[in-house]
């Protein structure tokens, strides 16, 4: 599926320029809906990153070992970790677990309103990457590299199927952070500029202040055909400068960010004002209150964004104001992560009531997981460190079977042992229930062709319903 014409290429080929074909229709084209290789049930993903590292023995992962042994050493060697200087003896989980719904899903007290949800949610406890740090990790989850800039899987997700919705980005991530990769986790990398993310605020930034650019789009002095006219004059300057060099990737994602602002003058300020949300529902996501209102400002964002059909959407918890580090619970286990599960387990278990409500989850992907895990074994007393080895995200919604759990780790939650998920297997999975053959999703670039998933990925059949 490559489309490797650029529009220095074009303008080379077409002896009008564009003045024949106008750049609003290229990328119109680029990012027109497309059939997928096969039919599937999910249309767009939601992806909720827990930026930092959720410990799975403390949220979806028990390990009864671990009570038993607290306090003792590991019985083998531990494999590389980020704090190789400060680990200590098996720490058992500080929050017990009871079994919920008809699946009987074990979930720690850390989700409560979540664990409403069990019946709804496939568990994979088996996740396994290749780095220990958070910059390498987070790459890899969000390119499938953590050496090398490649495109974001959502970049990837819209190349492939395109958007039904041409006054929206295609693909949206709310307040990410720019640690560990920046724009990188949202990049469009060789994949042309029309594929990249589009992020809307930043980590750390009021939810509230947000919206207000957003309200203002339209230049209300300029009729839209003066605002045409002026826009095409901005337009003509880049595409002059475009003529002069080969291939600019910041220019080509400048000319389409200025043509995707102007169609968004249209939806986006409806898109984002919550003033028709009723007061029922804004409570549901917990914008009622001080440590649910940020997080549940993105999940009612996510639902609205799934509504314009929106073909990507990521909601990020970052480290910022309130926050300190997230998930990464190197001390204070206990004190940071009852902070940060209170953080989104309300917002997150009111966007699946919400999307079921709105007959949206039988076609949604929901995704929710960090870079990696956290280890078995004590870190400064009373935190845990960076475990890439077998970990656990979750996935509900459209293609996946519902209260199910898939994987295992070990005794002690350090290895994945049972149908091993690597992150090329999630995303080869991921394009799988979108409908797209990982294999075949490929883009030529610098002499070879090029997926998200490198030479790897298998799909977990086992997990399909």
């Amino acid at each position: 599926m490559s489309t490797n014409m650029n529009r220095r290429h074009l303008l080379r080929r077409v002896a009008c320029g564009f003045g024949l074909l106008g750049l609003d229709s290229l990328l119109s084209a680029q990012l027109a809906p497309k059939v997928p290789h096969f039919p599937a049930k999910a249309k767009r993903v939601i992806f909720l990153f827990m930026h930092g590292g959720p410990s799975a023995m403390d949220t979806f992962d028990p390990k009864p070992r671990l009570i038993v042994d607290h306090g003792k050493p590991l019985p083998f060697k531990r494999p590389l970790t980020f704090a190789e200087g400060s680990t200590g003896n098996l720490l058992k989980s500080p929050w017990e677990f009871r079994q919920y719904g008809q699946s009987g899903i074990p979930i720690s007290s850390l989700f409560p309103h979540l664990s409403r949800h069990a019946d709804d949610l496939c568990i994979i406890r088996s996740m396994v990457g290749d780095s220990v740090a958070h910059g390498g990790a987070t790459l890899q989850l969000h390119t499938g590299s953590n050496t090398f800039t490649r495109p974001s899987m959502g970049s990837w997700v819209v190349y492939g199927l395109g958007t039904e919705n041409q006054n929206l980005p295609a693909y949206i991530t709310l307040k990410p952070g720019l640690s560990h990769g920046g724009a990188k986790k949202w990049s469009s990398g060789f994949l042309p500029a029309a594929y990249q993310g589009t992020a809307v605020g930043l980590g750390g930034m009021p939810f509230d202040k947000i919206s207000e650019p957003i309200e203002h789009l339209q230049n209300l002095g300029l009729s839209p055909t003066q605002q045409r006219y002026e826009l095409d004059m901005i337009q003509k300057m880049n595409r002059a400068s475009a003529d002069r060099f080969q291939h600019d990737p910041e220019l080509e994602a400048r000319i389409q960010s200025f043509e995707l602002a102007f169609r968004m003058q249209t939806e986006a300020p409806e898109a984002f004002d919550l003033t028709k949300e009723s007061a029922a529902t804004k409570a549901m996501y917990g914008l009622d209150a001080p440590e649910t209102n940020d997080f549940g400002w993105q999940c009612l964002m996510a639902r609205r964004l799934a509504q314009r059909d929106v073909r990507f959407i990521q909601i990020n918890h970052e480290y910022g104001p309130g926050n300190e580090v997230g998930w990464d619970a190197h001390s204070e286990l206990v004190r940071l992560h009852t902070r940060t599960a209170l953080q989104v387990d309300q917002p997150i278990a009111a966007l699946l009531t919400d999307l079921k409500a709105h007959g949206l989850l039988d076609s949604t992907l929901v995704v929710w997981g960090g870079e990696f895990g956290r280890t078995p074994i004590a870190e400064s007393g009373d935190g845990r460190d960076h475990n890439p080895y077998g970990y656990t995200i979750w996935m509900a919604g459209a293609g996946v079977k519902k209260g199910f759990i898939y994987g295992a780790t070990d005794e002690f939650g350090y290895y994945a042992t049972e149908d091993r998920m690597h992150i090329h297997d999630l995303h080869a999975t991921m394009l799988h229930l979108l409908g797209l053959r990982h294999e075949n999703l490929t883009f030529s670039y610098g002499g070879r062709p090029f997926r998200l998933t490198d030479v790897a990925g298998h799909v977990a059949t086992k997990l399909l319903a």
